[in-house]
């Protein structure tokens, strides 16, 4: 049986690429704000593009925060997108505006610091081992980007029993977090769903760690 995935509508766009991308891997795809459907599907996605403080106001009118939280704590799966990773994280600034996220991860979404802004079309990225998102995709496999902003400092750290996220890295003007894999939460700041058949390997891969 196909796994039941939701796409979290609060408002943000790109949802129906998002859920074209997500069926094309295998899944049966809703996109609805609804909490109960939310709560109980298989795997969560929470897209996200634009400003970091509205994707947060949109979040929260339809209690997205509350839906991934609980999710989280009850070891659901959840995979964030684009604006919906840097929301997972402590906080964004943008124009000089602090915008508190969902804490999941610490950590400020930034300015990135380049020549040309936005970071917009294909790039690589640096994979660490023993990723599961990334399995069977070449080094040199180029993902689609589009953003100004990122979170360019990684700062949740290892302690007792705890196990360290995988973090991947991508690279323009400065180093930024390009994905992360921390147990049932996982996210990219670039779009699979605009990234061809690497996308699609990509998203394959996360259905298949959907109990």
């Amino acid at each position: 049986m196909n796994k039941r995935v939701v796409i979290l509508d609060y408002g943000s766009g790109n949802l129906r690429s998002a859920e074209r991308a997500v069926a094309r891997a295998g899944a049966e795809v809703t996109v609805t704000a609804d909490y109960d459907a939310a709560m109980e599907c298989d795997g969560l996605v929470v897209p996200g593009v634009g400003a970091f403080a509205a994707c947060m106001a949109g979040l929260k009118g339809v209690h997205g925060d509350r839906i991934v939280g609980r999710r989280l704590a009850a070891g659901r799966p959840v995979l964030g997108i684009c604006v919906g990773m840097q929301i997972l994280f402590e906080k964004g600034v943008e124009h000089g505006v602090h915008t508190e996220g969902c804490g999941e991860w610490p950590g400020t979404v930034e300015r990135l610091e380049a020549p040309v802004l936005p970071h917009m079309g294909w790039n690589t990225v640096t994979v660490p081992e023993g990723s599961v998102l990334f399995r069977g995709l070449d080094a040199d496999t180029r993902f689609y980007f589009v953003h100004s902003y990122g979170v360019r400092h990684w700062e949740l750290q290892a302690g007792p029993g705890f196990t360290q996220p995988l973090v991947t890295w991508g690279e323009h003007g400065v180093p930024f977090v390009a994905a992360v894999e921390n147990g049932p939460l996982m996210a990219t700041q670039f779009h699979p769903e605009k990234s061809g058949d690497a996308g699609a390997q990509l998203l394959a891969n996360w259905l298949n760690t959907l109990p």
